[in-house]
């Protein structure tokens, strides 16, 4: 079973993720939750464009080295799992629950450190919000959280199984929670209670600060219910709401040449966790 994934993880990766955003842009045409606000073929183009630089660097990289570190990692013994009486299916399950809690924790750093959120407000700067935002992240994010993701995986003594199934899951849902789609409210207040579904995570996506940082995971809402940082709803409702940062509001920062240059545009600003309520300086 290692053997194959470790021959056919780009394929299952690409595959999964070809077939996700593919279902998820059908669902946006087919029930849209929100109107779009700007061009949605300016957005989609420059979007996009970021994902194949990301791509070019380093995002199918991960894979192929997270399996490597996790094949390396039972092999000489590195991590919790590893040194644990765990069979392998309970091992591949305490990784994938213990990495997207990491996870978590990661995404709440890029909202507290300054710097970090400089990277990260690429993500947030988006004016819309649909499939393709669940991907816009600057290559300098991508490739600090791949740090990350390795030294959990040595941490955690993931399995490789594990490893794949969790780079799969995240994408998934980052292109799942992100989409443009309408849940019936039923099954919506069902899958919150364990998963972050759009409505959930969409609420992070506000203008409106400390909305902004709410709602921080990706995959499953526990952590946020568990770490007090769950909001349920945005308070000017779902289809009223602003999506975006107050600072970066022009077209402009629409072009894949000035979301490679956000991290470098004027101050910190306003949203930074520690740094709420300080005044937002403009680029």
């Amino acid at each position: 079973m290692e053997a194959f994934f470790n021959q056919y993880e780009q394929q299952i990766r690409l595959g999964c993720f070809f077939g996700i955003f593919l279902a998820v842009a059908l669902w946006e045409l087919a029930a849209p939750r929100r109107a779009l606000t700007a061009s949605k073929a300016v957005r989609w183009g420059n979007n996009i464009a970021l994902v194949v630089a990301d791509t070019l660097l380093v995002r199918f990289l991960f894979g192929a080295i997270g399996v490597g570190t996790a094949a390396l990692a039972s092999e000489r013994g590195w991590g919790v799992l590893n040194n644990m009486d765990v069979g392998p299916t309970a091992a591949v399950f305490a990784a994938i629950v213990v990495m997207d809690f990491i996870i978590y924790l990661q995404h709440v750093m890029f909202h507290a450190v300054p710097i970090l959120w400089r990277l990260h407000r690429v993500h947030h700067a988006d004016v819309d919000y649909d499939v393709t935002l669940g991907l816009r992240f600057h290559p300098i994010e991508i490739i600090i959280s791949i740090g990350i993701k390795l030294g959990a995986i040595v941490l955690v003594g993931a399995p490789v199984l594990a490893v794949v199934l969790f780079e799969v899951i995240l994408n998934g849902m980052a292109m799942f929670n992100h989409g443009n789609i309408r849940l019936p409210l039923p099954i919506d207040r069902v899958l919150r209670l364990l998963f972050v579904t759009p409505d959930v995570h969409r609420v992070h996506h506000s203008v409106v600060v400390n909305e902004t940082n709410s709602n921080f995971g990706f995959n499953l809402s526990i952590w946020d219910r568990l770490c007090g940082t769950y909001r349920a709803q945005p308070e000017a409702g779902h289809e009223a709401m602003t999506i975006g940062l107050s600072e970066f509001r022009e077209r402009k920062y629409l072009r894949l040449d000035q979301l490679l240059a956000i991290p470098f545009i004027g101050g910190v600003g306003g949203y930074a966790i520690g740094r709420v309520g300080q005044q937002v300086k403009k680029g």
